[in-house]
């Protein structure tokens, strides 16, 4: 790797010995920056973790499917690229898994703390930071589990509105696994300008057996550091339907200002899908945010009739998060609105997942090395995977943002080439390929 001659005198901050934190910390020291890593434990415990090892892994042990036609794939090509410490890590401490990247987690955290240990660059501080640094550049890698002091000086930093506790996540479908027989495009009351919405009819024995089949599925139990206190808008679905059978038509499902094209009249349910993108090639389902575990998801929602064959490209949760909303509070470059100096990575930005966090710490650390650079920014375009998800979290609608993992309703296929003749399989496999080109082609000019 080519190291930048230039060192700097004041160092970077890194808040959050995470994923993020640690992938930014080993890019930034690796260019020759003098970085500070400050990481709370084990002066300060979270209620889930368990040790003071960097990017230690809580929940799951898998960064996702390694197929390089996957998104998940498509986005370790980039950071491979990039010289991402994380995915070297997690491929020497790799265990059986599938298509998917698993690691022991003991062996993969060991891994990165040593690597950063023993990096001349960096300096480690143990305890809590309550806020950024009053001179130099601060990186907030904090996660999911920001302490309290620092979550309340991001309240008032960003607006309290802007900062949530809990994110809401609904169930994003393959567009062309959809039914279009039972559905049609139409915005309530014919709202909106161009029809947005295509809007899943339900008739009343339908809806019924719908309803039936989400109050028996199984839920996903709360973590035991988790205390389920949602917003009024991030009810779950199931939690809805159980006040009431026909809370749901009044609610998330309800049918009014909707005409049905095909029969002339109202529905008696509907489930409305948002598209994702500008290609339309994903779509949300809007208000289904939900805590079922994943293969009652796909066993529920394909009670839906136009949903009857779906392909889910992401299934729908919901848990404790702390993020901001980043089209809103955060500049392209991932630094804060009104406070240039301090930048964000990982969860607390809105992404979601393991490799995500990551991949977010790669882009911020590339970003302060710019400025501190004197350089010009320069994002990953956006017919990348790390230029989706930068334009996910800085780019998307501020009313309707949500944390998300990588997948391929973040990629607009309307910037790859040849994609109109092709089917879903060939699609994804040619973007997998005109990305990562696409990706050489501005890594080479970048560094």
């Amino acid at each position: 790797m080519v190291k930048s001659r230039m060192s700097t005198q004041t160092p970077v901050h890194i808040v959050g010995g995470g994923l993020a934190g640690s992938e930014a910390a080993y890019f930034l020291a690796e260019r020759n920056i003098s970085v500070v890593l400050h990481e709370m434990r084990p002066t300060k415990m979270t209620e889930a973790h368990k040790t003071e090892r960097f990017a230690e892994l809580v929940c799951s042990n898998s960064f996702k499917s390694q197929s390089p036609s996957s998104a998940p794939g498509m986005l370790k090509a980039e950071m491979n690229c990039i010289g991402s410490l994380i995915l070297k890590e997690a491929s020497k401490a790799a265990v059986p898994g599938g298509e998917a990247l698993a690691v022991d987690r003991e062996i993969f955290s060991d891994h990165v703390s040593r690597s950063l240990k023993s990096h001349r660059n960096i300096t480690f501080v143990s305890g809590e930071i309550t806020e950024p640094f009053a001179h130099g550049i601060t990186l907030l890698a904090t996660g999911p589990l920001t302490s309290d002091a620092l979550t309340l000086w991001l309240e008032k930093a960003t607006d309290a509105h802007d900062l949530y506790f809990y994110d809401a996540i609904a169930p994003i479908i393959d567009s062309t696994t959809i039914d279009r027989s039972r559905a049609f495009l139409a915005n309530r009351y014919d709202k909106g300008g161009e029809e947005a919405y295509l809007n899943c009819t339900l008739d009343e024995k339908e809806y019924a057996d719908f309803i039936e089949a989400l109050l028996l599925a199984e839920k996903v139990p709360p973590k035991f550091f988790e205390k389920e206190i949602f917003f009024q808008g991030c009810q779950p679905i199931e939690a809805i339907a159980a006040t009431g059978k026909d809370t749901l038509r009044f609610g998330p499902m309800k049918p009014v200002g909707l005409v049905d094209p095909n029969t002339g009249h109202r529905p008696y349910a509907v489930v409305q899908l948002r598209p994702e993108n500008l290609g339309k090639s994903a779509y949300n389902m809007v208000g289904f945010q939900t805590k079922l575990k994943y293969g009652e998801q796909s066993k529920v929602f394909r009670k839906i009739p136009a949903l009857a064959h779906a392909e889910f490209i992401r299934l729908g949760s919901i848990h404790r998060n702390t993020y901001v909303c980043g089209p809103k509070v955060l500049r392209a470059n991932l630094s804060l609105k009104g406070h240039p100096q301090v930048f964000l990575a990982g969860q607390i930005t809105g992404v979601e997942g393991y490799l995500e966090s990551a991949a977010c710490g790669l882009l911020s650390a590339l970003f302060i090395w710019q400025k501190l650079m004197g350089k010009e920014h320069r994002p990953p375009p956006i017919n990348t995977a790390l230029g989706s998800l930068l334009k996910h979290i800085t780019g998307s609608n501020p009313e309707h943002y949500q944390p998300s993992s990588i997948h391929f309703g973040l990629f607009d296929s309307g910037y790859f080439e040849g994609m109109s003749s092709l089917k879903k399989d060939q699609i994804r496999e040619t973007m997998s390929i005109q990305t990562i080109q696409n990706f050489n082609s501005w890594w080479e000019k970048t560094v």
